[in-house]
């Protein structure tokens, strides 16, 4: 059976050489965001949504066939319907998987709406100089870029693939930060101190060398126990911060000492609360100090407590999670 003749390159094309429907996909993408919240009208980010086109940071990406395995849909598919499958996933509101190994999934793409919150929720400035703790497609780095400028920016990772590919279509893109191949527990010092840290990976305790590495009054905006962690830095031994309301699932982060707590059992436990989003975040947060039943106990209690009334804080050596303060009765040591 012959190959599959590749078809000509598409056609309905901008002077500036990009395919006149990814325009109106990822126009269709930020209308999508302004409606849903994630982006306001008057933001810079949408600005940034706007021009970054996210197309190019996933020249292919992963989906899930009905057969249970993965498909790959890329730019350059001999079938044109692909084609078109390819841009319209590209700008949907959806994370991409875009790098497998071994069949486990290893970086990606994250979902736009949540990138658009937590750049939100990062409250960059113009002048900030941001470190970003995984690389993944460049995209975000990109967005980061388009706010405060290539040499403001700085993104890292493990993997020297990643953070190859990363800088592959950054410069396709037109922009330039530094990627850094490295371990992101160790954040970057070299181009420290920084005014804002996001980071786009699981994590299982708090690295001190971010805290380190941050200008005095610095945000660190890290996904932990399926929660995103908002911290401000007063100096390397003195942080605390409180949950936002969002979900957050990201690949983990490799490298350090990073021991993510495996799902506990529920058994015994009803369902509608192994079900409900915040009961599994708490179980998370407090993973090795409380069983469940002990948790589902504290939350029925403490009237079924959302992500935003815990927090976090550093004092010294000292770091722990607590329900509404710092130093009332319910507080949990991280590792």
């Amino acid at each position: 059976m012959s190959e599959p003749q590749r078809q000509p390159p598409e056609t309905d094309t901008r002077p500036d050489g990009e395919p006149e429907r990814a325009r109106r996909a990822r126009k269709a993408l930020v209308d999508a965001l302004l409606a849903g919240g994630s982006l306001s009208p008057d933001s810079p980010w949408a600005d940034a949504f706007r021009a970054v086109p996210r197309h190019l940071f996933v020249p292919w990406y992963y989906t899930r066939s009905r057969e249970g395995g993965y498909e790959r849909l890329w730019g350059e598919d001999p079938d044109a319907r692909r084609r078109e499958r390819w841009i319209e996933g590209a700008y949907a509101d959806v994370p991409l998987a875009t790098r497998l190994r071994d069949g486990e999934l290893v970086s990606s793409s994250s979902q736009p709406s949540l990138m658009a919150r937590m750049l939100r929720d990062l409250d960059v400035r113009a002048g900030h100089r941001v470190l970003e703790i995984g690389a993944g497609t460049g995209y975000n780095a990109a967005l980061l870029s388009h706010r405060v400028g290539d040499a403001h920016v700085t993104t890292v990772d493990l993997d020297p693939e990643i953070t190859e590919s990363a800088r592959v279509h950054l410069d396709r893109a037109g922009y330039h930060p530094r990627v850094v191949t490295g371990d992101g527990a160790r954040g970057c010092p070299g181009h420290a101190p920084y005014d804002r840290t996001v980071v786009t990976c699981a994590i299982g305790t708090l690295p001190r060398a971010w805290l380190e590495q941050s200008a005095p009054g610095a945000l660190v905006l890290a996904p932990l126990a399926t929660g995103l962690l908002a911290l401000r830095v007063r100096d390397a031994g003195h942080a605390e911060g409180r949950f936002l309301s969002t979900p957050a699932y990201f690949v983990p982060l490799r490298g350090g000492d990073q021991r993510l707590v495996p799902s506990p059992y529920l058994g015994g436990v009803p369902n509608w609360a192994a079900r409900d989003e915040d009961f599994r975040f708490l179980l998370a947060l407090t993973a090795g100090q409380l069983d469940p039943h002990e948790a589902m106990a504290l939350w029925q209690r403490e009237r079924l407590p959302s992500r935003e009334r815990f927090g976090v804080s550093v004092r010294g050596p000292h770091v722990w999670a607590w329900l509404d303060e710092p130093d009332g009765p319910y507080a949990w040591a991280l590792p």
